[in-house]
């Protein structure tokens, strides 16, 4: 059974796809901090998302940006991560860390979900 359709809204795709993630990261051991972290855009920037922001066991923060493709025929879930989508997590996880006494250990992961496959990429790139 698939969750995806072409006939679905973008929203309600992407919270399927969400939703499945969650639920593997959960499974992992991973616990939710904040869903959907939103960043406005302001005069020097364009803003940022971070889809699930979780917590290892070891305390490690983990942004996480979910991906879905119904099919790879355009290029598969995780290579749709550009890096103009890597620049906006990453503006919206360091304005996240900002608000926090004492900035833990991070990661930036990416799951992505290609029809039916979901693959979870630890450390799937870096702040730089």
């Amino acid at each position: 059974m698939t969750i995806f359709s072409r006939g679905g809204s973008r929203q309600a795709t992407g919270a399927h796809a969400e939703d499945r993630a969650w639920a593997h990261l959960q499974r992992a051991g991973l616990t939710l901090v904040a869903r959907n972290y939103r960043v406005a855009k302001g005069p020097r920037s364009r803003g940022g998302e971070v889809d699930l922001i979780c917590r290892e066991r070891d305390g490690t923060l983990v942004f996480v940006e979910v991906r879905a493709r119904v099919d790879t025929s355009h290029g598969g879930a995780a290579a749709s991560v550009s890096a103009t989508k890597r620049a906006s997590l990453v503006f919206a996880a360091r304005h996240f860390i900002a608000a926090l006494p004492a900035p833990p250990p991070c990661r930036f992961d990416v799951v992505a979900i290609d029809g039916e496959a979901l693959e979870w990429l630890k450390a799937a790139f870096d702040a730089s």
